[in-house]
Protein backbone atom coordinates (compact mmCIF):
# COMPACT_ATOMS: atom_id res chain seq x y z
CA UNK A 1 0.00 0.00 0.00
CA UNK A 2 2.83 2.62 0.54
CA UNK A 3 4.58 1.75 -2.56
CA UNK A 4 0.93 2.48 -4.21
CA UNK A 5 0.84 5.52 -2.73
CA UNK A 6 4.51 6.98 -3.12
CA UNK A 7 3.91 5.25 -6.96
CA UNK A 8 0.81 7.76 -7.08
CA UNK A 9 2.84 10.60 -5.56
CA UNK A 10 5.49 10.36 -8.24
CA UNK A 11 3.27 10.39 -11.25
CA UNK A 12 1.41 13.43 -10.40
CA UNK A 13 4.86 15.43 -9.80
CA UNK A 14 5.80 13.97 -13.13
CA UNK A 15 2.43 15.46 -14.66
CA UNK A 16 3.01 18.90 -13.02
CA UNK A 17 6.36 18.96 -14.23
CA UNK A 18 5.32 17.96 -17.66
CA UNK A 19 3.13 20.72 -17.78
CA UNK A 20 5.18 23.01 -16.51
CA UNK A 21 7.60 22.10 -19.18
CA UNK A 22 5.11 22.33 -22.24
CA UNK A 23 4.04 26.21 -21.15
CA UNK A 24 0.32 24.69 -20.36
CA UNK A 25 -1.85 24.33 -17.18
CA UNK A 26 -4.69 22.31 -16.49
CA UNK A 27 -7.78 24.15 -14.73
CA UNK A 28 -7.61 20.67 -12.36
CA UNK A 29 -4.24 21.99 -11.01
CA UNK A 30 -5.40 25.22 -10.27
CA UNK A 31 -6.41 26.69 -6.72
CA UNK A 32 -9.45 25.97 -5.60
CA UNK A 33 -11.53 28.64 -3.77
CA UNK A 34 -14.66 28.89 -2.21
CA UNK A 35 -17.09 31.60 -2.54
CA UNK A 36 -20.58 33.03 -2.30
CA UNK A 37 -23.40 35.27 -3.39
CA UNK A 38 -23.10 37.55 0.32
CA UNK A 39 -19.57 37.55 1.17
CA UNK A 40 -16.83 39.78 -1.18
CA UNK A 41 -13.41 37.79 -1.47
CA UNK A 42 -10.33 40.04 -1.77
CA UNK A 43 -7.42 39.03 -3.90
CA UNK A 44 -4.12 40.85 -2.53
CA UNK A 45 -1.54 41.56 -5.00
CA UNK A 46 2.09 42.32 -4.69
CA UNK A 47 2.23 45.00 -7.00
CA UNK A 48 -0.33 47.25 -9.27
CA UNK A 49 -2.58 44.40 -11.03
CA UNK A 50 -2.80 45.12 -15.19
CA UNK A 51 -5.62 43.35 -15.81
CA UNK A 52 -8.33 40.59 -14.83
CA UNK A 53 -10.48 37.90 -16.32
CA UNK A 54 -13.59 36.42 -15.21
CA UNK A 55 -14.15 33.31 -17.48
CA UNK A 56 -18.15 33.22 -16.97
CA UNK A 57 -21.39 35.23 -15.62
CA UNK A 58 -21.58 33.55 -12.65
CA UNK A 59 -19.57 36.21 -10.54
CA UNK A 60 -18.59 39.71 -10.84
CA UNK A 61 -15.80 41.61 -9.50
CA UNK A 62 -13.85 45.09 -9.86
CA UNK A 63 -10.60 46.56 -8.79
CA UNK A 64 -10.86 48.94 -5.92
CA UNK A 65 -7.40 49.65 -5.69
CA UNK A 66 -4.66 49.13 -7.91
CA UNK A 67 -3.45 45.82 -5.75
CA UNK A 68 -6.88 44.48 -4.85
CA UNK A 69 -9.42 42.73 -7.01
CA UNK A 70 -12.43 41.94 -5.41
CA UNK A 71 -15.38 39.39 -6.52
CA UNK A 72 -18.59 37.66 -5.33
CA UNK A 73 -20.91 35.14 -6.46
CA UNK A 74 -24.14 36.69 -8.63
CA UNK A 75 -27.32 35.44 -6.65
CA UNK A 76 -29.48 34.65 -9.31
CA UNK A 77 -26.24 32.40 -10.84
CA UNK A 78 -26.49 30.61 -7.98
CA UNK A 79 -30.06 30.27 -6.67
CA UNK A 80 -30.17 26.59 -8.04
CA UNK A 81 -27.07 25.06 -6.52
CA UNK A 82 -27.10 23.02 -3.06
CA UNK A 83 -23.87 23.12 -1.66
CA UNK A 84 -20.37 23.78 -3.13
CA UNK A 85 -19.96 20.75 -6.03
CA UNK A 86 -20.14 23.26 -9.32
CA UNK A 87 -16.80 25.31 -10.32
CA UNK A 88 -18.25 28.70 -11.39
CA UNK A 89 -15.28 29.54 -13.64
CA UNK A 90 -11.67 30.75 -13.62
CA UNK A 91 -10.56 34.13 -12.31
CA UNK A 92 -7.38 35.18 -14.20
CA UNK A 93 -5.38 38.21 -12.40
CA UNK A 94 -2.63 39.51 -14.19
CA UNK A 95 0.18 42.01 -12.51
CA UNK A 96 3.36 43.71 -14.03
CA UNK A 97 5.27 40.54 -13.99
CA UNK A 98 3.17 38.20 -13.25
CA UNK A 99 -0.24 35.83 -14.33
CA UNK A 100 -2.27 33.93 -11.62
CA UNK A 101 -5.23 32.01 -12.12
CA UNK A 102 -7.91 30.09 -10.07
CA UNK A 103 -11.05 27.63 -9.67
CA UNK A 104 -13.83 29.57 -8.16
CA UNK A 105 -16.19 26.92 -6.83
CA UNK A 106 -19.84 27.89 -4.96
CA UNK A 107 -20.20 27.04 -0.67
CA UNK A 108 -22.73 27.87 0.96
CA UNK A 109 -21.16 26.46 4.51
CA UNK A 110 -19.51 29.37 5.52
CA UNK A 111 -16.89 27.45 7.20
CA UNK A 112 -15.17 27.02 3.41
CA UNK A 113 -15.02 30.53 3.00
CA UNK A 114 -12.38 32.49 2.50
CA UNK A 115 -12.57 36.74 3.21
CA UNK A 116 -9.19 37.48 1.53
CA UNK A 117 -6.43 35.52 -0.16
CA UNK A 118 -2.83 36.48 -1.04
CA UNK A 119 -1.33 35.70 -4.17
CA UNK A 120 2.03 34.07 -3.68
CA UNK A 121 4.22 32.93 -5.86
CA UNK A 122 3.53 29.52 -6.13
CA UNK A 123 0.35 30.24 -7.90
CA UNK A 124 2.15 32.59 -10.22
CA UNK A 125 3.82 32.05 -13.80
CA UNK A 126 6.20 34.88 -14.93
CA UNK A 127 4.78 37.08 -17.80
CA UNK A 128 8.22 37.62 -19.62
CA UNK A 129 11.42 35.57 -20.46
CA UNK A 130 14.99 36.74 -19.98
CA UNK A 131 15.27 40.06 -18.18
CA UNK A 132 11.75 41.36 -16.52
CA UNK A 133 11.36 44.51 -15.84
CA UNK A 134 10.96 46.21 -12.30
CA UNK A 135 7.68 46.19 -10.75
CA UNK A 136 6.59 49.20 -8.48
CA UNK A 137 6.91 47.14 -5.55
CA UNK A 138 10.99 46.59 -6.78
CA UNK A 139 11.21 50.09 -8.15
CA UNK A 140 9.92 51.78 -4.32
CA UNK A 141 12.26 49.02 -2.52
CA UNK A 142 15.30 50.17 -4.45
CA UNK A 143 14.29 53.72 -4.32
CA UNK A 144 14.01 53.55 0.13
CA UNK A 145 17.35 51.76 -0.33
CA UNK A 146 19.17 55.09 -1.80
CA UNK A 147 17.38 57.27 0.48
CA UNK A 148 18.52 55.22 3.59
CA UNK A 149 22.13 56.14 2.32
CA UNK A 150 24.16 58.97 3.32
CA UNK A 151 23.92 61.80 1.14
CA UNK A 152 27.68 62.07 -0.91
CA UNK A 153 29.79 64.98 -2.48
CA UNK A 154 27.23 66.67 -4.59
CA UNK A 155 27.63 65.71 -8.09
CA UNK A 156 26.03 68.91 -9.47
CA UNK A 157 24.73 71.95 -7.68
CA UNK A 158 22.43 75.47 -9.01
CA UNK A 159 20.75 78.37 -7.44
CA UNK A 160 18.82 80.51 -8.15
CA UNK A 161 16.30 83.15 -6.84
CA UNK A 162 16.54 82.15 -3.57
CA UNK A 163 16.55 78.02 -4.43
CA UNK A 164 19.09 75.92 -4.69
CA UNK A 165 19.37 71.92 -5.53
CA UNK A 166 21.75 69.53 -6.13
CA UNK A 167 22.29 66.07 -7.36
CA UNK A 168 23.22 63.95 -4.20
CA UNK A 169 24.06 60.51 -5.75
CA UNK A 170 23.53 58.29 -8.92
CA UNK A 171 23.34 54.70 -8.78
CA UNK A 172 22.33 51.93 -11.07
CA UNK A 173 20.94 48.39 -10.29
CA UNK A 174 20.42 46.25 -13.77
CA UNK A 175 19.16 48.18 -16.31
CA UNK A 176 18.06 50.79 -14.00
CA UNK A 177 19.04 54.39 -13.26
CA UNK A 178 18.29 55.99 -9.64
CA UNK A 179 19.07 59.81 -9.37
CA UNK A 180 19.06 61.28 -5.08
CA UNK A 181 18.20 64.54 -5.87
CA UNK A 182 16.72 67.55 -2.75
CA UNK A 183 16.25 71.33 -3.09
CA UNK A 184 16.82 73.48 -0.04
CA UNK A 185 14.57 77.17 -0.11
CA UNK A 186 16.54 79.75 1.71
CA UNK A 187 13.37 82.75 1.40
CA UNK A 188 10.64 82.58 3.76
CA UNK A 189 7.71 81.62 0.74
CA UNK A 190 6.76 78.00 0.58
CA UNK A 191 8.05 76.50 -3.19
CA UNK A 192 4.21 75.52 -4.77
CA UNK A 193 6.04 72.04 -7.32
CA UNK A 194 4.79 72.73 -10.77
CA UNK A 195 6.69 69.91 -12.49
CA UNK A 196 9.96 68.46 -12.44
CA UNK A 197 11.34 67.63 -15.88
CA UNK A 198 14.22 65.63 -17.34
CA UNK A 199 15.64 65.96 -20.39
CA UNK A 200 18.90 65.15 -23.00
CA UNK A 201 19.73 68.30 -24.80
CA UNK A 202 22.55 69.80 -26.41
CA UNK A 203 25.08 71.50 -24.70
CA UNK A 204 24.85 75.12 -23.94
CA UNK A 205 27.04 77.20 -27.39
CA UNK A 206 26.96 80.58 -27.90
CA UNK A 207 24.26 81.92 -30.73
CA UNK A 208 23.08 78.37 -31.00
CA UNK A 209 19.79 78.22 -33.30
CA UNK A 210 18.30 74.91 -33.16
CA UNK A 211 18.92 73.48 -29.97
CA UNK A 212 17.29 69.86 -29.51
CA UNK A 213 15.45 68.23 -26.23
CA UNK A 214 14.24 64.76 -25.34
CA UNK A 215 12.45 64.38 -22.04
CA UNK A 216 12.48 61.36 -19.87
CA UNK A 217 9.64 60.48 -18.02
CA UNK A 218 10.90 58.57 -15.07
CA UNK A 219 9.68 54.87 -14.32
CA UNK A 220 8.98 55.61 -10.59
CA UNK A 221 9.36 58.39 -7.97
CA UNK A 222 9.61 57.40 -3.92
CA UNK A 223 7.40 60.90 -3.08
CA UNK A 224 5.13 63.31 -4.56
CA UNK A 225 4.59 66.21 -2.76
CA UNK A 226 2.83 68.96 -4.04
CA UNK A 227 4.79 71.96 -2.36
CA UNK A 228 8.06 71.72 0.57
CA UNK A 229 9.09 75.15 2.82
CA UNK A 230 12.77 74.36 3.04
CA UNK A 231 14.19 71.17 2.07
CA UNK A 232 12.79 68.46 -0.58
CA UNK A 233 14.49 65.24 -1.40
CA UNK A 234 13.36 62.30 -3.91
CA UNK A 235 14.66 59.31 -5.59
CA UNK A 236 13.81 59.15 -9.38
CA UNK A 237 14.38 55.44 -10.86
CA UNK A 238 14.52 55.18 -14.90
CA UNK A 239 15.04 53.04 -17.65
CA UNK A 240 18.78 52.76 -18.74
CA UNK A 241 19.70 55.56 -20.94
CA UNK A 242 22.74 56.87 -23.08
CA UNK A 243 23.81 60.08 -24.66
CA UNK A 244 26.65 61.29 -26.28
CA UNK A 245 29.11 64.14 -25.07
CA UNK A 246 27.58 66.69 -27.18
CA UNK A 247 24.57 66.36 -24.72
CA UNK A 248 24.03 67.18 -21.49
CA UNK A 249 20.97 65.62 -19.47
CA UNK A 250 19.24 68.37 -17.36
CA UNK A 251 16.84 68.35 -14.31
CA UNK A 252 14.13 71.35 -14.52
CA UNK A 253 12.25 72.52 -11.39
CA UNK A 254 9.49 74.58 -12.14
CA UNK A 255 6.83 76.63 -9.80
CA UNK A 256 3.19 76.50 -10.26
CA UNK A 257 2.56 80.00 -10.34
CA UNK A 258 2.70 82.73 -13.62
CA UNK A 259 5.51 84.18 -12.42
CA UNK A 260 7.12 80.99 -10.50
CA UNK A 261 10.60 80.52 -9.80
CA UNK A 262 12.55 77.72 -12.04
CA UNK A 263 16.04 75.89 -11.35
CA UNK A 264 18.01 74.40 -13.84
CA UNK A 265 20.69 70.97 -13.20
CA UNK A 266 22.78 69.56 -15.59
CA UNK A 267 24.81 65.79 -15.32
CA UNK A 268 27.72 64.94 -17.12
CA UNK A 269 27.40 61.54 -19.54
CA UNK A 270 31.08 60.44 -16.97
CA UNK A 271 28.56 61.29 -13.87
CA UNK A 272 26.22 58.91 -14.85
CA UNK A 273 29.12 56.33 -16.10
CA UNK A 274 30.54 56.62 -12.43
CA UNK A 275 27.25 55.65 -10.37
CA UNK A 276 26.91 53.54 -7.49
CA UNK A 277 25.61 50.40 -7.18
CA UNK A 278 23.05 49.66 -4.96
Amino acid sequence: MRQKIITLILWAISVSAYAQQNGTLLKSQLPKIYIDEEISLHFLSPEPIQYVDISTDNMIGDIPLESVFRVKAIRDSVSNLNGYNKSLGVVTIVGQKFIAQYDLWYAHDERQLKTQIEILPIHTSPLEVGKIPMSDQELRYFSIEAFKRKKKDKITKSSQYGISGQVNRIYTVDDYIFLDISFTNKTNLKFDLDQLRFKIEDKRIVKATNVQSIEIEPEYQLFTPKSFEKKYRNIYAFKKFTFPNSKVFTIELSESQISGRTLSLEVKYADLLAADTL
